[in-house]
C-alpha cells in the first residue's frame, strides 16, 4: 500500500511539473503583430507585469517541482517540502489570478476605464496566453491536491503518535 501511495504522489509531482513547464512555455512564446496602417504593434506577455509574474512564478515553482521529483522517499526534507508547497501553492493561485484578471481586460475590454479589448486584433496571442492559463489552471488544481496529500501524509502521523 505505501508503494503505491508513493507512485501517486511521484505521479502526481510530475504531473504538477509538466504543467508548470508547460505553461511557462507556452506563455513565454504567446506573441502576435498586428498592422494598423503603417504601424506595427506585437502583442507579447512581456507587455504586462502580470503575464511577467506569471512566467517568473511557474518557473520558480518548474524548477521547485524538477528538484522535489528526485528526493528520496525516507528524507526528512519532506516536512520542509510541506510548507514549501504550501508556499508555492499561493504563489500560484496569485500569479494565475493576475494573470486571468489582464486576460479577461484583454479579451472584454473595460468601458468605465475606457481600455478597448484587444484579442479582435490579435487573436493568436490571446489564444495562446489563454491555453497556457488552463494549463497554469490545471497545474493550480494539482498542488491544491498535492498540498492536501502532503498534509496528510506528512502531519497526520505526527498527530497519532501514542506518547
Amino acid at each position: 500500500m505505501a508503494k503505491t501511495r508513493w507512485v501517486c504522489h511521484l505521479l502526481l509531482r510530475f504531473l504538477a511539473f509538466a504543467a508548470t513547464l508547460s505553461a511557462v512555455i507556452m506563455m513565454a512564446t504567446s506573441h502576435d503583430t498586428v498592422t494598423i496602417f503603417t504601424v506595427s504593434f506585437e502583442a507579447k506577455y512581456t507587455n504586462s507585469p502580470a503575464f511577467k509574474y506569471f512566467v517568473i512564478a511557474y518557473s520558480v515553482i518548474t524548477v521547485y517541482g524538477f528538484f522535489v521529483l528526485f528526493l528520496p522517499a525516507k528524507s526528512l526534507l519532506w516536512q520542509l517540502v510541506v510548507a514549501l508547497d504550501l508556499v508555492f501553492t499561493i504563489l500560484l493561485v496569485s500569479s494565475l489570478s493576475a494573470a486571468v484578471a489582464i486576460a479577461q481586460v484583454g479579451k472584454k475590454g473595460n468601458n468605465y476605464a475606457g481600455w478597448l479589448p484587444i484579442c479582435d486584433s490579435v487573436p493568436k496571442y490571446c489564444d495562446e496566453a489563454t491555453r497556457a492559463l488552463i494549463a497554469g489552471f490545471i497545474a493550480m488544481i494539482i498542488y491544491i491536491i498535492l498540498l492536501l496529500h502532503s498534509i496528510h501524509t506528512i502531519i497526520d502521523p505526527l498527530l497519532l503518535r501514542k506518547n
